[in-house]
């Protein structure tokens, strides 16, 4: 049996009957589940009432069918996640919309990574760290809580903060990214963002996000800024005017991943924290599908060793990369060190 089999075992239906219109009733079939790359069902059917005039079928919000009301569609054309399935029914005077869903997975299992410590540097055990990144050999750090959030230059050997500003305190800071000498900062639930000059650290503009509820982390790639919001998603902006054009949602072959923090773009990946897990996800940006899993475990282990984490945020979070030197840096709230670390394959 092929996966995308029409409507026979695992199918989803939803029968809606139009207000003030009971002679009409209509069904929408979708497939429930299936991996990406493998094609889906959709049906429409009409199971009372006089021929309509035509239904549209959308998948997120973009339309699929022409005439027909019967149609497989490829979900690489959608990537991984939940996708909102739409029929529009026309009929005389009257339009009715119905809804259903497809849900794609991964079709392999994520490749899983441990690590091993190559140098260790200090690091401020009072940031509480939201964003990092490293530029021409120094980290920049926001970090967060109203009435400590800041943004910072630090030097990289010795941990000391060579240059801060503070955040209004009325602002929770969270993730940061710097793109063409302006570092662009995120909140967290006052959905807006500010942006600096990467110099002298002014304030030069500022931004809203009004599709995302919340701002978490914040890295750059291809010429967009990539946003987290919490959630299984990641938005991708527009650096000229900071406007989200659009998201992929982060799937494995089993689950979704959400609760997705910190990022930071490496050799065209997403590496993504999880929130108040010792994990990164390894995300591709094309469809959302989770390529691997580093497991810091023991990383957060080794850090327990010379400093206890009393407060339950003092989780992994903060990823820096330096592109020139293939190095990649790890630390967390109130982490009193800063780890360079080498990916080993499991």
């Amino acid at each position: 049996m092929r996966i995308y089999t029409y409507f026979a075992l695992a199918l989803a239906t939803i029968i809606i009957t139009s207000c003030g219109q009971s002679e009409y009733k209509f069904k929408l079939n979708t497939s429930k589940k299936t991996t990406l790359g493998q094609k889906a069902a959709i049906k429409f059917e009409q199971l009372k009432g006089k021929e309509i005039d035509s239904v549209h079928l959308f998948v997120n919000n973009k339309r699929v069918n022409k005439n027909e009301t019967s149609l497989a569609i490829n979900t690489s054309n959608f990537g991984v996640g939940k996708h909102t399935v739409t029929a529009l029914a026309f009929y005389p005077q009257k339009s009715k919309k119905i809804s259903n869903s497809i849900e794609v997975f991964a079709k392999d299992a994520p490749t899983l990574y441990g690590f091993k410590i190559i140098n260790t540097f200090p690091h401020d055990d009072k940031a509480y760290t939201q964003g990092l990144e490293y530029k021409d050999g120094f980290l920049y750090e926001t970090t967060g809580r109203r009435g400590e959030s800041s943004l910072r230059k630090v030097d990289l050997k010795t941990g000391e903060v060579l240059q801060k500003i503070a955040l209004d305190k009325k602002y929770f800071g969270e993730g940061m990214s710097i793109v063409n000498n302006k570092i662009y900062w995120l909140t967290w639930q006052a959905r807006k963002g500010f942006v600096y000059d990467l110099e002298n650290f002014k304030q030069i503009n500022e931004f809203n996000y009004n599709r995302s509820n919340e701002g978490w982390g914040l890295t750059h790639g291809n010429n967009e800024l990539i946003k987290s919001d919490g959630s299984n998603k990641i938005w991708f902006l527009d650096i000229k005017n900071q406007k989200e054009k659009r998201a992929i949602q982060a799937y494995t072959n089993k689950v979704s991943l959400k609760s997705l923090n910190e990022l930071e773009w490496i050799n065209g990946k997403i590496y993504a924290n999880y929130w108040q897990k010792p994990l990164i996800a390894i995300i591709n940006p094309d469809n959302g599908v989770v390529e691997g899993i580093i497991n810091l475990t023991e990383l957060v282990k080794e850090m327990e060793k010379t400093q206890k984490l009393v407060d339950q945020d003092d989780v992994l979070n903060g990823i820096a990369y330096d592109n020139e030197n293939n190095r990649l840096f790890v630390t967390g709230k109130h982490w009193s060190k800063l780890f360079e670390i080498e990916l080993v394959k499991k």
